[in-house]
């Protein structure tokens, strides 16, 4: 082996000499050693780096000669260069869940499909228009609608009645729709009073047929202040036979004659076939509240005599 630099007295120089690559081996190993070992006693000297060629080979190590007569060789580490390497490294770790947020787009799709269901309610819709189509037959605008009272045409009237005119007697029940009826029918001549009895009434449609006064159409309005007989009845029929129609109007009152009379009206008017028959009752029943609280009389033009009204005049 060739020898190493020598020790002298004088300044020291360095003596660069080619080494075997086994030396060149002996030499790392040492100089690994000793760079261990001053880590690890935490002790740094003040030695010259050594440098790293560009082709990645050791540069030659130097030999110091120190005071105390000792060498030293220095050599060029590597391993604080890749301590610090591994750090930057670990950046790129985070940018794994930066891949998180695009899963959370799929949830945007949903929205879009809850679309579809919101075009059925529309086609629902044209379905619920057909139902208000019915409703122009239930209304009762038909009931107010009248005609002139020779539609149907009329038989001639007969001696004392006057063609194309139409009388109501009644009691004071008439006198509620009075002013109704006269707008329903104009021209009428109405005969009412408080009290008045089926009798009294026949005997005022007795004295206005004794005078040619009594219209070919008659209206009548009685039994709310007592029985009515099926004598009773014909009796007044007899006095009419000369009309062209007679108008009986059924009873609303609260008194125990109410169904009797009824029933009389009833069957009387289909004993003779010039007699009609208003059923007052039947729609009374089914508005209480155009009465007043005994079911007997209405509000003067109110909404029930109105419809009172109106139902006489569309069967004159």
């Amino acid at each position: 082996m060739r020898p190493e630099a020598q020790l002298t007295s004088g300044p020291v120089r360095p003596a660069v000499q080619r080494r075997p690559l086994t030396s060149w081996a002996g030499a790392a190993l040492g100089i690994a050693a000793v760079v261990l070992a001053t880590a690890a006693c935490g002790v740094s000297t003040p030695l010259a780096e050594a440098r790293t060629h560009a082709s990645g080979h050791h540069t030659d190590s130097t030999t110091t000669r120190l005071a105390a007569g000792t060498t030293t060789s220095t050599t060029p580490s590597r391993s604080t260069a890749a301590a610090t390497s591994p750090p930057a490294t670990s950046p790129p770790a985070t940018s794994a869940p930066a891949t998180s947020p695009p899963a959370t787009s799929p949830p945007a799709t949903s929205p879009p499909a809850t679309s579809a269901p919101a075009t059925s309610p529309p086609a629902t819709s044209p379905p619920a228009t057909s139902a208000p189509a019915t409703s122009p037959p239930a209304t009762s605008a038909a009931v107010g609608k009248h005609g002139p009272v020779t539609e149907p045409p009329l038989p001639a009237p007969g001696r004392g009645f006057v063609a194309d005119k139409v009388t109501a007697v009644g009691d004071s029940v008439m006198i509620d729709y009075e002013g109704a009826l006269a707008k329903d029918i104009p021209g009428v001549r109405v005969t009412a009073a408080v009290s008045r009895w089926w009798t009294t009434g026949e005997a005022v449609l007795r004295q206005l047929q004794s005078q040619d006064a009594l219209g070919a159409v008659v209206i009548v309005g009685l039994g709310t202040n007592g029985p009515v007989s099926p004598v009773q009845f014909d009796s007044m029929m007899s006095v009419l036979s000369g009309a062209s129609r007679v108008v009986f109007v059924n009873n609303r009152v609260d008194r125990t004659w109410q169904d009797s009379n009824n029933a009389v009206l009833a069957q009387g008017v289909a004993r003779h076939p010039r007699a009609v028959l208003v059923n007052w009752y039947a729609l009374a029943v089914q508005h209480p509240g155009w009465l007043y609280a005994t079911q007997t009389h209405l509000p003067i033009d109110g909404p029930g005599a109105q419809a009172l009204a109106a139902l006489v005049a569309a069967a004159a």
